[in-house]
């Protein structure tokens, strides 16, 4: 049995980010539909904007990519009955689209960022797996002053200070970078205690 029949988490899109670590970049938040984890992904601006746009309940003066995908599929009678966000290699996050057509299952490989865009045009659900929430989530507590629009990104400690640092200092570090909300700081602090564990064992 695969890992998407043993374990499905469902997903919602919790919000967007401006990447100040990588120029021209924007930070996709991903939460836990009945959990407090955060799944923080990477991705391009023309993306973004077609994410914003569904999510502000805009319409785009002229359609956009994802507009035409989602025109396409219904005009085929093609229906996206979920997206399935199933790895992540290098930062690089890997999705799967489920369609059914006529009674039969189409599966497509996609950027997760393109299908994060249609699943939200078409309503269709978002899972991924609790390894993957375990491997790259991160876990946020709210609070009534903490907003979809008040996602602050700010360093906490500049990577070239690392290898000064102990374990417990960046332990302490990523506690406080999720407390921040500073996902894309906080996900580059996570990788290196994994990678000094690894070094160790």
């Amino acid at each position: 049995m695969s890992e998407k029949e043993i374990s499905r988490i469902l997903m919602t899109v919790w919000g967007l980010s401006y990447s100040r670590m990588k120029s021209g970049a924007y930070i996709l938040i991903l939460a836990e539909a009945t959990g407090d984890r955060r799944l923080p992904i990477i991705i391009g601006s023309s993306e973004a904007q077609a994410i914003s746009f569904s999510l502000e309940k805009k319409t785009p003066p002229r359609p956009l990519t994802h507009d035409l995908m989602a025109s396409m599929c219904h005009a085929f009678g093609l229906e996206l009955k979920e997206v399935f966000i199933s790895d992540c290699v290098e930062d690089v996050f890997y999705a799967e689209l489920y369609f059914e057509h006529r009674g039969e299952q189409i599966t497509l490989g996609s950027r997760t960022s393109d299908a994060v865009a249609l699943a939200l045009r078409v309503g269709a659900p978002i899972y991924t797996t609790e390894s993957m929430l375990r491997k790259r989530g991160m876990v946020f507590e709210e609070t009534e002053q903490r907003g979809r629009q008040q996602m602050r990104i700010k360093k906490i400690r500049d990577e070239e200070t690392w290898e000064d640092a102990s374990d417990e200092e960046l332990q302490a570090a990523l506690q406080k970078a999720v407390e921040h909300e500073e996902y894309e700081q906080a996900s580059l602090i996570r990788d290196e205690l994994k990678k000094r564990k690894e070094a160790k064992s």
